[in-house]
């Protein structure tokens, strides 16, 4: 009887030798252990992805780059988005705001008569409605110069819409004399008082400090915490009469309607109710807020100077991890040669593939989101915007998985068409 002759290749996958029959085109170690054991194929696809140290943490660092970019830019954009409505946010009590009908955003003051005040106030479903002045207007600093701030006055008997935060004073000290409150990264920076001794930095104002607005004298009486603006611009609060007298001579000083809705009466008719009674615009404080938000989105540049450096880092993300990705196959052909000379299906290798994308993605993921939460938490006392919500985390890990699909379907294509017949060139 003749004897078939019988070649063996001896195959090393990083570290794991196999031994393949040229003739029978089975491996010693047999078909059915590779069907049987799918822990045995997870194993030799971490061995091939991790065998490369270079290739591997190349991967791993494009990913973390795109997930770095695609959480922090996003963050950085929704905290500057918040900010400018945060002012809304702060003045909580209050359920309808009522403005000029030509009013597009928070700080879009078009300020209306005295009268409407009171209109408001007879409407019925109306629990109570007070006045609030906002506006710009120039602080002389003990040094000479001027800061533009936010004055805010208040109602001079409620005080509704003061600060919920007092860190220093009580807001019922705006009831004294030329009294007014400083928030307190204005009080710390831009109003702070300049002191050649501390090489440079401002000192911060404390209570019985004076400021100088519009020829009128102003006593610090309480420091607040607020949210940041927009422009992060210092915040003072005082009574709306004195605010009155602080601002520029004008024939309309009052810039909202505060309202409180009566217990039972619906929000949303009453709004309906005072813009057919007054002409003027009412929104509930979440409308308030989107109409600011809409016109951040539409009448600037901040969205799409964003969304283009997002979509940078998506597409550097994908071009490292995908070229490196697909690398990484090409020098693996043999051994997935081997492997499907053992009889490994499709099905099998692309298991494999995939699950070297969802362990350099997972890796990549973790380490960009850890990245951009230590950036924001060292940002956090400074003027730098900063908002990460769980939805960010959704859309960064998205970005992140559809860049490892991509650069495994580029390695799934090779691999599927290639012929186990490789193993036996040379």
């Amino acid at each position: 009887m003749a004897q078939v002759q019988v070649r063996t290749q001896w195959l090393p996958i990083n570290g794991i030798v196999y031994t393949l029959d040229s003739d029978e085109n089975i491996a010693t170690q047999s078909r059915t252990t590779i069907h049987r054991e799918p822990q045995t194929m997870n194993h030799i696809a971490l061995k091939m992805l991790m065998g490369d140290k270079g290739k591997y943490l190349g991967i791993v660092m494009g990913l973390t780059f795109a997930s770095l970019i695609m959480t922090q830019q996003p963050a950085i954009f929704v905290g500057l988005m918040a900010r400018s409505y945060s002012f809304i946010s702060d003045v909580g009590l209050p359920d309808i705001w009522v403005m000029d009908s030509k009013v597009q955003f928070i700080d879009d003051i078009k300020p209306l008569q005295e009268t409407e005040l009171y209109r408001v106030r007879g409407i019925s479903g109306v629990e109570w409605a007070m006045p609030l002045y906002k506006g710009l207007l120039k602080v002389r600093l003990a040094d000479g110069t001027f800061q533009t701030c936010n004055v805010i006055g208040l109602d001079d008997t409620t005080l509704v819409g003061g600060p919920a935060v007092m860190l220093e004073g009580t807001l019922a000290d705006l009831r004294r004399s030329d009294a007014v409150i400083v928030d307190i990264d204005g009080a710390r920076d831009k109003l702070g008082k300049p002191s050649p001794e501390s090489g440079g930095k401002n000192i911060p104002l404390k209570i019985g400090d004076s400021l100088e607005l519009n020829d009128h004298r102003a006593t610090i009486v309480g420091i607040a915490k607020v949210t940041r603006t927009f422009q992060s611009q210092p915040v003072i609060y005082t009574t709306y009469s004195r605010a009155k007298s602080y601002a520029p001579r004008e024939r309309r000083l009052l810039s909202f309607v505060l309202v409180k809705v009566k217990a039972g009466q619906d929000p949303q008719e009453l709004i309906e109710r005072i813009r057919a009674t007054t002409g003027l615009a009412a929104y509930t404080q979440d409308g308030f807020k989107t109409l600011t938000y809409n016109y951040f989105m539409k009448n600037t540049g901040i969205p799409i100077n964003f969304g283009i450096t997002i979509a940078l880092g998506f597409i550097v993300g994908t071009a490292i991890a995908g070229q490196t990705f697909y690398n990484f196959t090409l020098e693996n052909l043999r051994q997935f040669g081997v492997l499907k000379a053992m009889g490994a299906s499709n099905g099998s290798l692309l298991r494999m593939i995939l699950l070297q994308a969802v362990l350099v993605g997972s890796i990549g993921y973790g380490l960009g989101v850890g990245l951009a939460a230590l950036f924001g938490f060292a940002m956090r006392h400074t003027i730098l915007a900063f908002k990460m919500p769980w939805q960010l985390l959704v859309f960064s890990g998205a970005g992140v998985g559809l860049i490892c699909i991509i650069a495994a379907l580029i390695s799934i294509l090779k691999v599927i068409r290639l012929e186990p017949a490789i193993v036996f060139k040379s």
